[in-house]
């Protein structure tokens, strides 16, 4: 038995990641097909987030567009925001992906964080 997270795909539907580990062990190569049993585990706990940076803040705080797509995200999406945002090196990186996050929560079609984004989400 493997321990994976289903991630959100953004319509309803999720991904499963397979691992190296796990296809090697199942014999089965990226893009293969296979069969899998899902079970939840209770015990599981989603773990700490990051602080939304105060600058992100203000800007949602000036966009009610951008707030709202913002509450709108799922949980996991939001967390995973925040873990980018935490991850970045430099004020400028920070500054250049906070503008960029407000353009397609504000409603911008556009690629952010390898996703196409159109309306907010």
């Amino acid at each position: 038995m493997w321990r994976t997270n289903l991630m959100p795909r953004g319509d309803g539907a999720f991904y499963l990641y397979l691992h190296a580990e796990m296809r090697s062990t199942a014999g089965v190569g990226v893009g293969d097909t296979v069969s899998v049993e899902l079970r939840v585990d209770d015990a599981y706990r989603g773990g700490p987030t990051h602080e939304v940076p105060t600058s992100f803040q203000a800007m949602l705080n000036a966009n009610p567009t951008a707030a709202l797509n913002w509450e709108r995200l799922t949980p996991s999406r939001r967390k995973e925001i925040l873990r980018y945002f935490a991850g970045l090196k430099s004020e400028r990186a920070l500054e250049r992906n906070v503008d960029k996050a407000l353009r397609v929560l504000g409603g911008e079609s556009e690629r952010f964080m390898a996703r196409d984004w159109v309306d907010g989400r």
